[in-house]
């Protein structure tokens, strides 16, 4: 497969073969060929894949959903600055994982931007204060520090990205 394979991201069908998906976290890999098909039906949450061009393979997917974080969970210099509700509006990122066969070349940074992306085109039309990830482990919390996202104070694992910050990233 060259490194030049043109990809798409699409919202998930029953077309995609989800069924040989392998990116080395079972939590992941079941998550997409078990559940991500009811997720999207019941509305909990929409699932993106990759794909490359003409093909049908899933090499990559993410979802979002809607998320209400806590004011008092925020670090106090952000949540200072955003109005006294008990809860915000935010978007999650729920799950990210790429194909072990794909890797190594940046689809997983590819996929980010397109999830900040949509969030933001989003958040014109549902308000949104920022995109929340739930890091599965070390390695996924260290990919998400890498592109800046700040940790809750009192949850490791969790991190978010302020819509102004992402807003400034398609500038």
């Amino acid at each position: 497969m060259a490194e030049d394979t043109p990809y798409l991201i699409e919202l998930l069908q029953n077309r995609h073969d989800r069924s040989q998906f392998s990116c080395g976290k079972e939590e992941l890999d079941t998550y997409l060929k078990r559940q991500a098909g009811q997720d999207v039906r019941r509305n909990i949450s929409v699932c993106y894949v990759l794909v490359e061009e003409g093909g049908q393979e899933v090499c990559g997917y993410y979802t979002l959903s809607a998320f209400g974080i806590n004011l008092a969970d925020l670090p106090s210099e952000i949540a200072q600055r955003l109005p006294r509700y008990p809860v915000v509006p935010a978007t999650l990122v729920g799950r990210l994982a790429i194909d072990r066969q794909h890797g190594g070349r940046r689809l997983g940074e590819r996929l980010l931007m397109d999830a900040l992306h949509r969030s933001l085109q989003q958040s014109e039309h549902i308000a949104s204060s920022a995109v929340v990830v739930e890091a599965i482990d070390e390695e996924a919390r260290a990919f998400y520090l890498h592109f800046d996202f700040l940790p809750f104070p009192d949850y490791r694992n969790r991190l978010f990205l302020p819509m102004r910050t992402i807003a400034s990233l398609f500038r």
